[in-house]
């Protein structure tokens, strides 16, 4: 089967990006070199074409008590322009995605998955709405995104593009209207101060043109995205969390709130969170400059404990470091441990999954 394409492809193509399929699309991995990209986004602004990700609304009389029942994190009382983070759930604990609820409205909410799992969730999501008087749809295919990461980046919305944006905290949202209805929100998966933007394909492709017209802002592919997400702790799905890994063994129990009600998969989280999980998500730094990558064996005392999920050599903080998911004996910090890379075994030490300050405005 051919790889989607999104509305910012050609400008891909002419910027020369690296493209390479990921999630089903065909993506920019990078436009010139991974560093420089990444630091951009550290220092100044970047920004990224996310149009693949999905989008899907749930409105009606029921729509608050449906996102309660298919999300960990809690909507009641969420006030309008907020943004939650969370996971939905298999009954078992394990995870189909993890994405953000926006609220919009009462009985309105504008849910962000991800590119890979649209497919899956869109079919999950209709399916748990049996019996709630609610309208889903699935607008992945009209809504175009920008991602604008850096600490310039709400100077460069506002100058560039002409949005205002000053007003918005860290995990808020608003609408505008400039032409049409267009989203605008300040969360960020970089570590960096950051804005989304969702708008029609048109507008997105407007705004992409303005942002490299006014060289202010860095094209930045998929590659620097996850050596940003990754020094900061944040997961990716596939990686930190799969349909066998649960927001508990990847440490995110926080957004889990199991004095709700009623979820899916909340039983389950409360007998893992009363009586442990056998494997942990947890950070892991060699004295090497080796680079561990996914899938890597982590070992204790030459056995295999489990494995890597995300590593690199950090390059904010210059850094052989990664995730791994491994037997929970062994997950307190300064834990001597072991990764194979390729025929070597390297010594390191469990440490913080955050491997750099994130710099969120609150």
């Amino acid at each position: 089967m051919e790889n989607k394409r999104t509305c910012l492809y050609d400008k891909h193509v002419a910027l020369g990006a690296l493209i390479s399929p990921f999630g089903g699309f065909d993506m920019p991995i990078q436009y010139s070199d991974i560093k420089d990209e990444h630091n951009a986004v550290r220092q100044d602004c970047g920004v990224f074409d996310v149009s693949h990700m999905g989008e899907v609304t749930v409105k009606g009389p029921d729509a608050e008590r449906y996102v309660n029942h298919i999300f960990t994190n809690n909507v009641s009382g969420m006030a309008a322009g907020k943004i939650l983070y969370g996971m939905m759930l298999y009954e078992n604990g394990g995870t189909v995605d993890d994405l953000l609820v926006y609220k919009m409205a009462e009985q309105d909410f504008f849910i962000v998955i991800n590119a890979a799992n649209i497919d899956k969730d869109w079919a999950w999501m209709k399916e748990q709405a049996a019996g709630f008087n609610v309208d889903l749809q699935n607008r992945s295919e009209y809504y175009g995104q920008i991602a604008v990461q850096g600490p310039k980046s709400e100077e460069v919305v506002e100058q560039v593009l002409g949005l205002p944006c000053s007003e918005l905290t860290f995990y808020t949202s608003k609408t505008i209207e400039q032409g049409e209805i267009l989203i605008v929100s300040r969360t960020g998966y970089t570590g960096e101060d950051g804005f989304e933007i969702y708008g029609s394909h048109d507008a997105i492709r407007t705004f992409w043109d303005k942002l490299m017209e006014s060289g202010r802002c860095k094209p930045c592919g998929l590659g620097c995205r996850d050596t940003l997400r990754f020094e900061v702790g944040l997961p990716l799905y596939g990686d930190e969390l799969s349909a066998d890994i649960s927001p508990i063994m990847a440490g995110l129990g926080m957004f889990c709130k199991l004095d709700k009600a009623e979820f899916i998969g909340r039983e389950a989280l409360v007998v893992q969170k009363e009586q442990g999980v056998a494997k942990k998500l947890v950070g892991i730094e060699l004295a090497d400059k080796a680079i561990p990558r996914h899938g890597y064996a982590v070992l204790k005392d030459g056995e295999v404990i489990g494995e890597v999920t995300t590593g690199y050599h950090t390059i904010s903080t210059d850094k052989s470091v990664c995730m791994a998911l491994i037997d929970s004996r062994y997950a307190k910090l300064d834990t001597p441990v072991e990764v194979q890379i390729r025929k070597k075994v390297f010594p390191g030490v469990v440490v913080k999954k955050k491997f750099y300050d994130k710099h969120y405005k609150k």
